[in-house]
């Protein structure tokens, strides 16, 4: 299971200033996907900014973090990726594996794929058929999963907007917001 570091961190802020900044009506009404959730910590944010816990589903491809969010109490669904989601969501978050693949570290929860944005690009491509009209996607990347690559295929479907970013020592940290054209 992924343990919370510096990106889901920066994720959780700006997924709580978004849900705080909804008039209350609205945040009593969201539907929100919390897609490979790991440890929960953004669907906790979501909590957090007073959305109710029946509102909010996550997925996850790991049979012992689906477990644990169970036992936490939430509404979880073991799929990979879009595998078994149903139905349409006005907010979708997504704090994806984005490391290139590298010899020391192969493990799912940090390694998107050879070149690190494999699985964003299928999550952006998938995630269109899953977003309300007017829905949002908050998508975390990393300037070592080639961001230039990430945003031309969003800008395909979505428009974006960098909403965060955060340097560290080796990368550089986005939040960005994909907003369905349809």
């Amino acid at each position: 299971m992924y343990e919370p570091a510096e990106d889901s961190f920066l994720l959780a802020e700006e997924v709580r200033r978004h849900l705080n900044a909804l008039p209350e009506n609205k945040k009593r009404a969201v539907k929100i996907l919390d897609m490979g959730s790991g440890s929960g910590i953004q669907a906790e944010a979501c909590l957090q900014a007073g959305v109710s816990k029946r509102d909010i589903l996550v997925a996850d491809i790991d049979q012992e973090v689906v477990s644990h969010l169970k036992e936490k109490g939430f509404n979880v669904v073991h799929s990979n990726l879009f595998s078994k989601i149903k139905g349409k969501f006005d907010f979708i978050i997504f704090n994806p594996p984005y490391l290139p693949e590298h010899s020391k570290e192969k493990g799912l929860d940090t390694t998107g794929g050879k070149n690190g944005y494999e699985i964003i690009l299928l999550f952006i491509r998938q995630a269109k058929t899953h977003l309300k009209k007017g829905g949002k996607i908050f998508l975390l990347f990393s300037s070592l999963s080639k961001p230039e690559i990430i945003k031309q295929e969003a800008k395909k479907y979505y428009a974006i907007k960098e909403k965060a970013n955060k340097k560290l020592f080796f990368e550089k940290l986005f939040v960005f917001e994909l907003k369905g054209k349809n």
